[in-house]
């Protein structure tokens, strides 16, 4: 990889990670919710996610999103029903048992990897964003996705991870309080909720 295309990337992947949206949003409510750990699984589902969208747009499979309307329509509608249904168990758990119930962090890696794998925008941005560092005469493009994927992804773990370790200590405190754990059970899945309509609203171009 050519060194000076490498540290025009660098500093392009990290502004990318440090944009507030859905994924840094997600961390947000699993830190809330959940804690520490979770936050950081969740993260790290997120980051896996985005490889096996690297993955797709090294392989040309995403350009199938990018060219037929109903396969990122039907992406798109599973993942808005996915984050629904996180927001209901979140609303639900806080309601019953009148208290937010914590995520195992195994729980929330799988959350996160598949709210990431669900949101189609990511492989149109994939599309659009790395082939501008890929050089076919220097190798494998897939390997080159990869490597790229992955600096994308160790800064979305730690970026991600942060906001959720941060997010988790407040999440802490006010769990101390019923009232203020039962009021935290509504902030989290008006944060799925929420997601879930911008997912919902969301269009390829």
């Amino acid at each position: 990889m050519d060194l000076y295309l490498l540290l025009a990337f660098v500093p392009a992947a990290l502004a990318l990670n440090l944009t507030p949206g859905a994924d840094m949003m997600f961390c947000l409510g699993q830190g809330l919710r959940s804690g520490v750990k979770p936050a950081v699984a969740a993260s790290a589902g997120i980051s896996a996610g985005a490889l096996v969208h690297m993955t797709l747009g090294g392989l040309g499979l995403g350009a199938l999103v990018a060219t037929l309307p109903w396969v990122f329509d039907l992406i798109r509608w599973i993942g808005v029903g996915y984050l629904m249904w996180l927001a209901y168990a979140a609303l639900r758990s806080s309601v019953v048992a009148n208290k937010t119930k914590a995520l195992s962090a195994k729980r929330a890696f799988v959350q996160g990897f598949i709210v990431n794998l669900s949101n189609p925008k990511v492989i149109l941005f994939v599309l659009a964003f790395v082939p501008q560092f890929v050089d076919p005469t220097r190798g494998s493009v897939l390997l080159q996705f990869w490597m790229f994927g992955g600096i994308i992804a160790l800064g979305g773990f730690v970026i991600n991870g942060l906001v959720g370790i941060f997010a988790s200590s407040i999440g802490q405190a006010l769990l101390g309080s019923p009232k203020y754990a039962k009021g935290l059970g509504y902030i989290t899945a008006a944060i799925f909720a929420s997601l879930a309509a911008r997912l919902a609203i969301l269009e390829r171009s």
